[in-house]
């Protein structure tokens, strides 16, 4: 028997008539507790990195910009390109929804080697550190996509399926709770242990490379429970998604990177 749960708005409350969305607040908490955690790990001994006040704001701000930037461009290229190609005013319509996290990654890691170019600071230090804390930031979005309905799972039979009062009766996956365990809270305790307990951080990229191969292994695994996106549907008869195909390529992306910093002297 399925869970039947009340549908919760996407609104979490006005001030002055302007209206606070959950997702909105689940990307403000993500900021406000990497940054807080990304400081304490950094000034730990041994950390390798050194950022001052202004340098952290500065950092804190190309990090926004890219995570806006790329993960609303990755949606617009990876999942609904021919929509906006038509209606290119759209593409910044960014409260009509559609980032992708694919997108989002690319556009930090330009930001970060941006910044780290400009202040010749060693930019697979930074994303290291990045990498620790980027889980926490998927935890909380996930956790907004469920709110809002969003990329909901697939009909499903189990007892913990989820129907939603006044949506469609079909009980579902609650895919992004699974998501938000996985990608978010294992992934995160993954990477933090591996920061703590191991050398992997004297190896400038190693975090990174590994945090790129957990994530696709995870998303891989849950877009097994996600119903695929309505404009694409899957890209074979065997059911592979466009979250898996890109998921696939970071992948070897992210063990191109962590070999190449394991074998660096």
């Amino acid at each position: 028997m399925a869970i039947t749960i009340n549908p919760i708005s996407p609104i979490a409350f006005s001030v002055l008539g302007l209206d606070i969305r959950w997702y909105a607040l689940a990307y403000i908490t993500a900021f406000i507790v990497g940054y807080w955690l990304f400081v304490r790990l950094m000034r730990r001994p041994n950390s390798g990195l050194t950022l001052d006040k202004k340098q952290m704001d500065d950092l804190l701000t190309a990090i926004i910009i890219g995570v806006i930037a790329g993960g609303r461009l990755g949606y617009v290229l990876f999942y609904d390109f021919g929509y906006f190609l038509t209606h290119p005013l759209e593409i910044f319509a960014l409260w009509h929804g559609g980032m992708s996290f694919h997108g989002g990654l690319i556009g930090v890691i330009v930001a970060t080697f941006l910044f780290a170019h400009r202040r010749k600071i060693n930019a697979w230090k930074i994303l290291d550190l990045l990498a620790v804390v980027a889980p926490i930031g998927l935890f909380f979005g996930r956790i907004a996509n469920f709110i809002n309905r969003e990329v909901m799972g697939r009909p499903a039979d189990v007892s913990w399926a989820v129907v939603f009062n006044g949506d469609t009766p079909i009980p579902r996956h609650p895919s992004p709770l699974y998501e938000a365990a996985t990608e978010g809270m294992l992934l995160f305790v993954i990477m933090y242990c591996l920061y703590r307990y191991t050398n992997l951080r004297n190896k400038p990229g190693a975090l990174g490379g590994i945090m790129g191969m957990g994530y696709a292994l995870f998303r891989m695994f849950c877009e097994l429970f996600r119903a695929p996106d309505a404009q694409i549907g899957f890209l074979t008869s065997w059911g592979l998604t466009m979250g898996q195909l890109l998921s696939l390529l970071m992948f070897f992306a992210g063990l191109a990177i962590f070999i190449f910093a394991i074998r660096k002297k």
